[in-house]
């Protein structure tokens, strides 16, 4: 390899991580004060360069919090697809689906806070969010899909309204971003263990 060469590619690698950097301290203030409230001047503090140098990265703010989004979404919805492609039971599905989205809090906590609270403004404004509100179409159909199965096959309970178990299960496992982080005396991976206990089995000791 040539010198030339070998300068040219630790140069793009380096970009690459600044950018990732840039990225990790918007996704926090976004997530702290709210997308709307952030300027950039306020970003680039948290980065700790100049306002101005944002720009030599990114062409804007909604850039910043588009690839803040896309790269949290596109990772979740390629291990939703992996679980639903296995071919497991309701129960099981269930189990590996809650695994998944506490993988997704610890590892995108903020971008999954800002999806919480900013995506319903931004697919409204912008048409290039619009995947947003096709993310929301396909997460609803996917777990209702899975509660009716798994009521048909007698998994789960048929006495119960399989929309009222989905907005359950969504609220309970996606509000957890608010509060957790990495770090915490439970991981991740026991914190969905715990909720799906919590879930399946109840709180009542046994007897």
């Amino acid at each position: 390899m040539s010198p030339r060469r070998r300068d040219a590619e630790g140069t793009t690698s380096a970009r690459a991580e600044r950018r990732a950097e840039l990225l990790a301290a918007a996704a926090q203030v976004f997530a702290e004060r709210g997308y709307t409230a952030t300027t950039v001047r306020e970003v680039a503090d948290a980065a700790g360069i100049l306002g101005g140098s944002l720009y030599y990265h990114f062409d804007s703010k909604e850039s910043m919090v588009e690839e803040i989004l896309s790269t949290f979404l596109d990772d979740m919805w390629a291990g939703f697809d992996r679980i639903l492609a296995a071919g497991l039971g309701a129960r099981e599905t269930l189990e590996a689906l809650v695994a998944e989205s506490f993988r997704c809090i610890d590892v995108y906590r903020p971008a999954v806070v800002i999806y919480q609270k900013e995506s319903r403004y931004l697919a409204a404004t912008w048409e290039r969010f619009g995947y947003l509100a096709e993310s929301w179409r396909r997460h609803q159909e996917m777990w209702l899909g899975l509660i009716e199965r798994g009521i048909a096959e007698g998994e789960f309970r048929a006495d119960l309204d399989p929309a009222l178990i989905y907005r359950f299960i969504r609220d309970a496992v996606w509000v957890a971003a608010s509060w957790y982080q990495p770090g915490e005396k439970l991981p991740a991976e026991e914190v969905g263990t715990q909720y799906l206990s919590i879930v399946l089995e109840g709180i009542q000791a046994t007897t």
